[in-house]
Formats: C-alpha cells, structure tokens, sequence
C-alpha cells in the first residue's frame, strides 16, 4: 500500500449559497466545491477521506471548520509548497481554505475534537441588519434585553437531555454537554451568543437560541428554556431560530498530537444518560 499523509484543513465559509457541508447530489454543498477544486489541482480521487469536524447545515457560515483529507505521500511532496495558493485561485470567492498541516493518521477532524464553539449574532434595533451584516446577522422585530437572554442561557450550562431541543435520529443519544453559553451586546449594538459544547445535535444550537430569544424578548420567563430540558421529546413550542445568524467560529483538539487517538477512542463510544 502507498504511503500516505493525512492533512488538516481550516476552512471559512459563506453558507448564503450553500445547502449545508455535506455533499448531496445536484446540490451545491461545501464539500462537494472542496472535493472538486482537490480533484482538479490533484486529479480525480487523489484525495481520499474528507472528514469534517462538524456538518453545518444549510445557511449556517464557518469561520474556525476543519476537516482532514488523505493523500499518496508523493503526491503532497510534489504540491505541498504550492497546493494553498493553487486550491485559492480555484475555489469560489464563497469558501477559503485558509492554512493546511500534515497531521498524524490517527488525527480525526471529528472524532478528536474536544469542542466546538458557535456565535449566534442578532440586531434587535428598529432599522434591522446593517446591509453588509445581512448575510450573518438576525433582524429581530422586538427589543431584547441583555439580563434576561443572559438569565435564560445560565440555565442550559451543563451536561443535560437535550431531547427538547434536537431532531432525534435514530439509535443516537441527545446527552450533550454545554461548556460555555453566554450573550454579550457588542459596541455597535449587535447581541452575540457564544455556544460550545463537546458536540451538538442536529438544530440544537439554533433551537436554543430561539428559546433564548422569546425569554429574551419577553413573551417567555427567562426560567422557560431551562424548564423543557425534561422533557424527552422535541419541543414543539420552540422556534429554529434561522440559519443566516450561525457561524462556526472555532473547533477544539488535544494540544498533545498523543492525545488525538485516545480523544477519537473516547468520542465514539456511545453517551449514556446521567442517572437520577
């Protein structure tokens, strides 16, 4: 068997045009563009395994993605020096890959990470997103405030069910932990929310922002979104907040490159309920 080098990619993307990461026939995905573009500078199936720390859905934008692919050694030897700058020319102007490393094979752009952390942004101001934040930033049609969206996120740190707030798939648990969940009014008014958890279901981080906001606004108690986390089952009271306002800003790994495989070993196994 050739030898091979394993890559880790950073990559930024506009999700506007995107139908999500993942590559779906006839549609336009960041996956399929990536895949392609390799095809074309490195030659059809040359880069084999591409392996995303998070499969973002559609609208939602990246800034912090990464993802591994694998090539024949000889082949990265031949183009190492020069494959950014060649994957830049022929990328659209929609998706970066901003910096490449070989990293060891046991490296998993999934399985290894320790984290990913979200932002959430929304303007709550009367004339709606500044025009070159649209694409990024929620016009929301009441006004927020602060203490009670920072109230309502206190809540939902921690490790929890958050059945009440994910699509479930079959035979995968919705046992989350929150790290991090907290809001902040930057200068120029805009309301952020900052979100990391180990992993996170499908709509779950928009599904808690849209708690977040009817606690935020007032048409809920900032206790609500806390509440439904006993439930076991979709809350069909919540709203998705829309996709636009999501941007993956930042995915986590073992500062030790030993540490990749135990992590990967560790992910997989399958989360249980905590009990009482």
């Amino acid at each position: 068997m050739d030898e091979r080098t394993r890559l880790r990619l950073d990559v930024s993307y506009d999700g506007t045009d995107f139908s999500g990461w993942a590559a779906q026939p006839e549609r336009r995905t960041v996956a399929g563009v990536l895949a392609r573009t390799l095809d074309l500078v490195l030659g059809a199936g040359t880069a084999t395994g591409l392996t995303v720390a998070g499969r973002t859905d559609a609208g939602v934008h990246a800034t912090g993605q990464v993802c591994h692919v694998d090539l024949p050694t000889d082949v990265w030897r031949q183009h190492e020096g020069r494959l950014l700058r060649r994957l830049t020319r022929l990328l659209p102007t929609d998706v970066r890959v901003r910096a490449m490393a070989e990293v060891p094979l046991d490296f998993d752009a999934r399985f290894s990470a320790t984290f990913r952390r979200y932002e959430y942004r929304v303007t709550d101001a009367p004339w709606g997103a500044e025009p070159l934040r649209r694409h990024d930033t929620l016009a929301w049609p009441r006004p927020l405030d602060l203490a009670a969206l920072t109230a309502a996120a206190a809540g939902l740190v921690g490790e929890h069910d958050f059945a009440a707030y994910c699509r479930r798939k079959e035979n995968a648990t919705t046992l989350r932990e929150v790290t991090r969940l907290d809001w902040r009014r930057d200068p120029d008014g805009i309301l952020v929310a900052t979100v990391q958890a180990d992993a996170f279901c499908q709509a779950m981080v928009r599904s808690l922002v849209g708690a977040m906001l009817a606690a935020g606004d007032g048409r809920r108690p900032a206790e609500w979104p806390a509440g439904l986390l006993s439930r076991r089952e979709r809350a069909s009271e919540v709203t998705v907040a829309p996709a636009h306002g999501l941007t993956l800003v930042a995915v986590g790994y073992p500062e030790d490159p030993a540490e990749y495989a135990r992590r990967a070993d560790l992910t997989r196994r399958l989360r249980v309920p905590l009990e009482g």
